[in-house]
């Protein structure tokens, strides 16, 4: 029987082991001598809470489900929205493989609301550093095309409860939301304090103006008392989405979501830092999960 993921491509590395799916070319697994670095969940069930998938040609929401006259499918029901883009729930095909790394993509042509032909790639590679996770957008088609991306990974600090961590953030804004629509309602505002306390968050809150250090990286950790994971990602990736759910399936205690993306929710209608790509042009943005001691 097929599982609803597909198929179960596993790669190592340096002593790093990850699973990529077929379907929707999510992150399953990511580890480091056995330790899991990214919260998982058994191959014969779907993702939850949106675990580890991938988020083109947009991340988040788009209100209504409608920008700029264009109506795409709504995919959150209870709000009316559009999310996440249109290729998790897709099979993809494997375009590269090796033993420390693998290659997925898929071409988009004629998705309700999305009048532009494209293809996107992902290339997941292992490292003595941790995993690197490189996106591929190319337009297809003949007009410049407004894009995003995103990823939904649930980074694990290790064998460290989460309500023991602490999650210090790049960022330096955050971005009201509508508690109903879960779209922005005004304008970011200074981030005071950029670590917050796990124990005591409840946040599905975006935050921007991500800062890159010295290395020219944005990098967000995610720190216990007996070590943590980092999630870094190149400077186009200057929103991060937050949400501390009050249990991950599967496993006791909470979670943690960090979700680099490049732009806001509602971004294509807003227009707040959306990505364009001109006709037969590429872009390519990397992030990455490195375990830290």
């Amino acid at each position: 029987m097929a599982l609803p993921t597909g198929e179960q491509l596993e790669i190592s590395g340096d002593g790093h082991r990850a699973v990529v799916t077929t379907v929707g070319a999510g992150l399953r697994v990511f580890e480091r001598g056995g330790v899991p670095y990214l919260e998982t969940f058994p191959a014969e069930e779907k993702p939850p809470l949106g675990a580890g998938c991938v988020l083109v040609p947009w991340p988040n929401r788009v209100a209504g489900a409608s920008w700029q006259g264009h109506q795409l499918e709504v995919t959150e029901p209870a709000r009316g929205n559009a999310i996440h883009g249109l290729v998790r729930r897709d099979p993809w095909t494997v375009s590269d493989r090796g033993d420390s790394h693998v290659e997925l993509e898929i071409t988009v042509d004629g998705a309700p609301g999305w009048p532009f032909r494209f293809r996107t790639t992902i290339r997941y590679s292992l490292d003595a550093n941790g995993l690197t996770v490189r996106h591929g957008v190319h337009n297809l088609g003949d007009a410049d095309m407004p894009f995003g991306v995103g990823v939904h990974p649930y980074p694990r600090p290790g064998a460290t409860d989460v309500d023991e961590c602490v999650l210090s953030l790049a960022a330096t804004t955050r971005l009201p939301l509508d508690a109903d629509s879960m779209i922005p309602n005004g304008d970011p505002v200074s981030l005071a304090d950029k670590d917050i306390v796990l124990k005591t968050a409840d946040l599905d809150t975006p935050f921007g103006g991500c800062e890159p250090g010295a290395d020219g990286l944005i990098r967000h950790a995610l720190r216990g008392p007996d070590g943590g994971v980092q999630v870094w990602a190149d400077p186009d990736f200057r929103w991060v989405q937050v949400f501390t759910p009050p249990e991950f399936p599967g496993r006791p205690g909470r979670a943690v979501a960090i979700e680099p993306m490049t732009c806001p929710p509602d971004a294509l209608n807003s227009g707040v830092d959306v990505l364009t790509v001109a006709p037969g042009a590429d872009w390519h943005g990397r992030w990455g999960l490195t375990p830290l001691e």
